[in-house]
């Protein structure tokens, strides 16, 4: 006869202890997102996990109502190469502004036809008889609605690592590279262009101009070049002091300073060579002659 209650060894055993039963009744799991946001906070508070590990989930959880659009390099600031450009021009873009990928268009600045990755560059040097067409790599086009968790998936399945973003009527609306979306998770992710602040704001180049960081105290940069550049500056609603070159330049500009931008100022000219999260990360600076200063 057969057994009327069979074992079902498929059912997970539950091996919770009454008191943790008893404990999840009295105290059940959150309910909402930001529940889960302050569970993680009070977990921080109580040393279960650390700041760190707090701020990279919470990161994680609100990518989930993130958009391309929300995190793209909007069309006006992306560093577009023109396929028709000499090549020396196209090596003096990759230079100056550090990117590893360029989207490349032909004609118009809508029209992209492929993504030019830096490093293969270097094969015209081996190999003159190639030319740029033969080097670009199929663009991947995504629209400003793809969600961060979606596009994150395709990043890591496909090894592309940007994307073209276009919005509703088919017009390129910016770019969003792997970075953008890791950032959300992690923080700024450092480049080649970020060095730790023990390392040095201020690097000699070899044409005997210097590279500074944004984040240069003005008085570091007024020791360095023997200037008297001054911490205050009049605004229409009085007197602003600033503790950075990066802040003083750009209300000197009276706007967010661009690539290639440049101010002279004190007997030295600033070059903006990266920006960042709509700050200035890396200055080019040389002096001036004194007929040439205007600062």
């Amino acid at each position: 006869m057969s057994d009327p209650h069979p074992a079902r060894p498929h059912e997970k055993e539950d091996r919770r202890t009454f008191l943790q039963k008893v404990a999840e009744f009295i105290h059940p799991g959150p309910d909402s997102r930001d529940e889960l946001i302050e569970t993680l906070a009070d977990a921080e508070d109580n040393e279960i996990i650390d700041a760190e590990s707090r701020v990279m989930l919470e990161g994680v959880i609100r990518m989930a109502d993130l958009t391309a659009g929300d995190v793209m390099v909007a069309a006006p600031r992306m560093d577009l190469v023109n396929i028709d450009s000499p090549y020396e021009d196209i090596l003096h873009l990759v230079i100056d502004t550090a990117h590893s990928r360029f989207p490349v268009y032909e004609g118009d600045r809508e029209n992209i036809i492929g993504i030019l990755l830096a490093k293969d560059l270097l094969k015209l040097q081996r190999a003159p008889e190639l030319n740029i067409r033969a080097l670009l790599r199929p663009a991947v086009f995504v629209p400003e609605s793809k969600g961060l968790n979606d596009l994150l998936r395709e990043f890591r399945g496909n090894r592309n690592h940007l994307a073209v973003v276009i919005d509703e009527f088919g017009r390129i609306a910016g770019l969003i590279t792997i970075e953008d979306v890791l950032e959300q998770i992690v923080g700024e992710i450092e480049d080649e262009f970020d060095i730790a602040e023990e390392d040095g704001d201020i690097f000699a180049l070899a044409d005997r101009t210097y590279r500074v960081s944004g984040d240069t105290a003005i008085e570091r940069v007024n020791e360095a070049f023997g200037v008297q550049l001054n911490t205050a500056a009049d605004g229409d609603d009085g007197e602003h002091r600033f503790e950075t070159i990066g802040g003083l330049i750009a209300h000197e500009m009276g706007h967010v300073p661009k690539r290639g931008e440049h101010h002279t100022l004190g007997g030295l000219n600033f070059v903006v060579l990266h920006t960042k999260g709509g700050a200035v990360r890396w200055f080019k600076v040389a002096p001036v002659s004194t007929d040439d200063n205007t600062g």
